[in-house]
């Protein structure tokens, strides 16, 4: 049975801490959802390159790399221009902070981090996960 392209979206999760990335996954792995996952920089940048997302999803430090979720906004930047991002950190700081709005993501959350507040900016973005949010509360861009 052939899928919808308008109803696919693709998510690309980077995070170095399994059992986040796990949890990460099951709550994208639903409805048309392809969800690839990265652990290190490398393999996320690797996805990149070969695979165009509507959604990233990224750590700001990865194994022991400070600008290691910036490089991948970079490179998201370049070839996924149309991906939606949001920056997961446990760093919340003002330069990071402004790097990453600078390299276009355009929520920057700090962990520990209620999945549905993620749920909620996926889904303004368009992409469904595993809890249901109420459209009066999809949070948007603006």
């Amino acid at each position: 049975m052939a899928i919808s392209s308008s109803l696919t979206k693709s998510v690309l999760i980077v995070e170095d801490e399994q059992s986040i990335r796990d949890i990460l996954v099951e709550l994208f792995e639903v409805n048309d959802n392809v969800v690839t996952s990265a652990e290190f920089l490398p393999d996320a940048l690797e996805r990149l390159r070969t695979q165009r997302f509507d959604l990233v999803v990224t750590d700001l430090r990865l194994g022991g790399k400070r600008d290691g979720g910036l490089q991948v906004m970079a490179l998201a930047g370049m070839l996924s221009p149309d991906a939606q991002v949001l920056v997961l950190t446990a760093y919340p700081d003002d330069s990071n902070r402004q790097a990453s709005v600078r390299l276009g993501a355009l929520h920057f959350l700090e962990k520990p981090v209620d999945l549905a507040v993620i749920a909620q900016f996926a889904a303004g973005a368009g992409v469904r996960t595993a809890i249901p949010v109420p459209p009066h509360l999809i949070a948007s861009d603006a």
